[in-house]
């Protein structure tokens, strides 16, 4: 059964005009080791959830916005508000926005009568339609959007036909490029570019930012970068190891600060919330110590849609089952421009840097498997196959040792139509990001609410290598970071987290 819209009757919570405030006691557990004894204490902590229900007119820019990504999120938004249909070759096809975790995802809030009863995901508190989304953004080409949607070859013919009259007119801000951190064959796209040293670079992608504001009438702004994968920057004492040193390199021009963080330093000064949707380290220390003295939201790295978000699952279930992984061999191959900056092999170091991370927390949540200091041999491999376009496809091997010295080896095969896959997730991250600004606790006793840690960790669920507060455990078990999510925003109206006891049912 789903219900689309519900109201908790409880006590603890307060419904105003323009605000949810929910009273939750968080019951945790703190251990303690006294030599060889070790003691498990449950805990109760009372927290105060304070939610403004207000949903702003949002807009969303993003760094990128004429790529495969950019022109399929443009046109998914555009199809579904304006209804449009297309025929294929299977029939008619209507828009959705299947993939989405806040537009397509159920969470289960009790039962009646013995049936199950589920609502959506965006039901749980006030969220952004996509569909009044105000999108724009920047690009190192120059081309409109209907035209970069027939170079992306992603959405079929059909429904791009469609499209033109409604994307024709769409033209990328031009972006900030620098060849030094991308593959070299992407020099031919940098057509529209941010000219000057990066100070300007920062100050025109500011001004970019405000201009974009007034003129779409919007009260937030999200930024997004979906655009090319960066090497690693190095993290050098001096040069962007701390925020005021961050700042002045930009002044002074080191070369060492990408364009990535470029823009998420742009939008930290001007407030506005930044997602890093690639695996480069955009981040690094000076720039997280920013965001957290300017109190704005930041939060990646690298869109989890396909491969990992199955490595996430499948090692999980292994590793909670007892089943021992030994090896984890991925393969991909894809022809659509991230492929093609992909074969550089700086750049593909930092996509599997991301990759490679994924099981680190599952093993180490059971040392009665492995040894201290023990992993799983765990390979990543890329590769670009023109042909197969954004049908990118992903193989993997896991070997894993089971009883009494066997052996169990599963082998799975994934077409990932890449794009498709990403642009309800960015979606997502957007939605969340903006939610996550209108949320404020503190705990009992405590005079005055607060925002959450700027550092996003909440949008962990959506990211291949989740940015985390320092001294924050990493948590990549989808499962568990899907739990996390759901269970804040429960608590943030009153609920108790869905621990799927059902003691109601056992006596």
């Amino acid at each position: 059964m789903l219900v689309e819209n519900f109201k908790v009757n409880s006590d603890k919570v307060q419904y105003s005009n323009d605000s949810i405030v929910s009273k939750y006691q968080y019951e945790h557990t703190e251990v303690t080791q006294s030599g060889d004894a070790v003691t498990v204490t449950p805990v109760s902590t009372e927290y105060e959830f304070k939610t403004d229900t207000r949903v702003p007119k949002l807009g969303v820019m993003l760094v990128g916005w004429g790529g495969n990504n950019g022109t399929t999120v443009t046109g998914g938004i555009l199809a579904n508000k304006h209804g449009i249909t297309w025929m294929t070759k299977e029939g008619l096809r209507t828009p959705n926005y299947w993939g989405s975790l806040t537009q397509a995802a159920t969470c289960r809030v009790g039962n009646m009568n013995g049936e199950e009863v589920y609502t959506p995901f965006k039901s749980l508190l006030p969220m952004v339609n996509p569909n009044d989304i105000e999108l724009g953004g920047w690009d190192i080409s120059g081309l409109n959007l209907a035209d970069a949607m027939e170079r992306a070859q992603v959405l079929d013919v059909e429904l791009q036909r469609q499209l033109v009259p409604h994307m024709k007119d769409l033209v990328p801000l031009p972006g900030i490029y620098d060849p030094e951190f991308i593959a070299a064959n992407q020099s031919e796209r940098a057509t529209n570019v941010i000219k000057g040293s990066k100070h300007e670079q920062v100050e025109a992608v500011r001004a970019q930012i405000r201009q974009f504001k007034q003129e779409r009438g919007v009260d937030k702004i999200v930024v997004l970068w979906t655009a090319n994968t960066e090497r690693y920057s190095e993290v050098m004492e001096g040069v962007n190891d701390t925020a005021d040193n961050l700042i002045k390199s930009i002044e002074k021009g080191e070369k060492e600060v990408s364009p990535s963080t470029l823009h998420a330093v742009a939008c930290i000064l001007e407030g506005v919330p930044f997602v890093n949707g690639s695996p480069q380290n955009t981040f690094v220390p000076g720039l997280i110590e920013l965001a957290v003295k300017n109190n704005v939201l930041i939060g990646g790295d690298d869109f989890k849609s396909g491969q990992t978000k199955m490595k996430s699952v499948l090692v999980d279930f292994l590793v909670g089952a007892g089943i021992k992984p030994t090896s984890i061999v991925s393969y991909n191959h894809l022809g659509n421009n991230d492929g093609m900056n992909l074969s550089a092999p700086q750049t593909f170091r930092s996509k599997e840097i991301s990759k490679s991370n994924v099981v680190d927390d599952m093993v180490a949540s059971n040392s009665i498997l492995y040894a201290p200091g023990e992993h799983p041999d765990h390979t990543v491999v890329i590769k670009y196959v023109p042909y197969v376009g954004d049908s990118k496809r992903a193989m993997d091997e896991y070997t894993s040792e089971i009883f009494m010295g066997g052996r169990n080896t599963i082998v799975m095969h994934n077409t990932c139509e890449d794009s498709l896959l990403a642009a309800p997730i960015i979606l997502d991250l957007v939605i969340l990001a903006e939610l996550l600004t209108r949320i404020e606790v503190k705990k009992g006793g405590e005079a005055d609410f607060q925002n959450f840690h700027p550092v996003a960790v909440l949008l962990s669920y959506l990211t291949k290598a989740p940015l985390v507060p320092e001294g924050t455990p990493v948590v990549n078990a989808l499962a568990k970071q899907r739990a996390m999510l759901e269970n804040i925003f429960r608590a943030c109206i009153g609920l108790a987290p869905d621990n799927n006891m059902m003691l109601e049912f056992k006596n």
